[in-house]
Parts: C-alpha cells; structure tokens; sequence
C-alpha cells in the first residue's frame, strides 16, 4: 500500500472490505483477479477478494456474530429467516452452499429446501 492503515481512504474502505471478507495489499502485490482502488489518481491500496466458498464462511460467521450465538441454537422461524437472508444474498447458487447453511443451522438438507419451499408458496 502506498499509504498507511490510518490513511482516510484506507480506513473509508476497510469496513467494507471487512464485511465482504477480503483482504487489502499493497497494489504492487496486486495478482489479475485483485481489484486496485486509486485515489486523487494514484493506486492506494489493493482488494483481494475471497472464493465464494469463503464468502458463505464469512456472510455465516457474521450472522453468528449478529445473533450473538450459534446459528444451530436458533428457533424454527429465526432459522426460516436466516435461509431467507441467505437466499437474496445468493448464498444457494454457491456448490454445497445448501451442506453448508444445514451444518451451520444444524438441520438436514431437507428441511432447508423445506424452508426454501415454503417461501416460494407464498
């Protein structure tokens, strides 16, 4: 980075960077898939962005965070409204994203397309 983690640019972005569960670098160390964010016309600092596999890790991990305990200890409905969450976020198109939200929520397979089901009825 040519600039410091203090730096406002930096600091503006890093949240972001944060949530999506990428990691910031020096633009010179910037590979093809890396996305570069300049400011006032110079490269400041480098985003490299996780595999979507990571991404359903991270997006889960926060909503644990948000809850405030594990995800399997939700009721029914919460649980309901987390795969509902998960779904607009697209986490359903990632491979063995379902394997992935039913070992989170501690339910089967089954009951998540259950609850995916459900919502498509109404």
């Amino acid at each position: 980075m040519t600039g410091t983690p203090d730096e406002p640019f930096i600091a503006a972005v890093k949240p972001l960077v944060d949530a999506m569960g990428g990691r910031l670098l020096p633009p010179d160390e910037a590979g093809p898939d890396d996305v570069v964010l300049a400011w006032a016309g110079a490269d400041v600092v480098a985003v490299r962005l996780p595999q979507l596999a990571d991404s359903l890790d991270h997006i889960l991990a926060a909503m644990e965070r948000g809850q405030g305990r594990p995800l399997a200890d939700l009721d029914r409905k919460a649980k309901q409204e987390v795969v509902r969450t998960l779904e607009a976020r697209g986490a359903f198109s990632v491979r063995h994203g379902v394997e992935t939200v039913a070992g989170a929520l501690g339910v089967s397979r089954f009951t998540i397309y259950n609850y995916l089901n459900r919502d498509k009825g109404r």
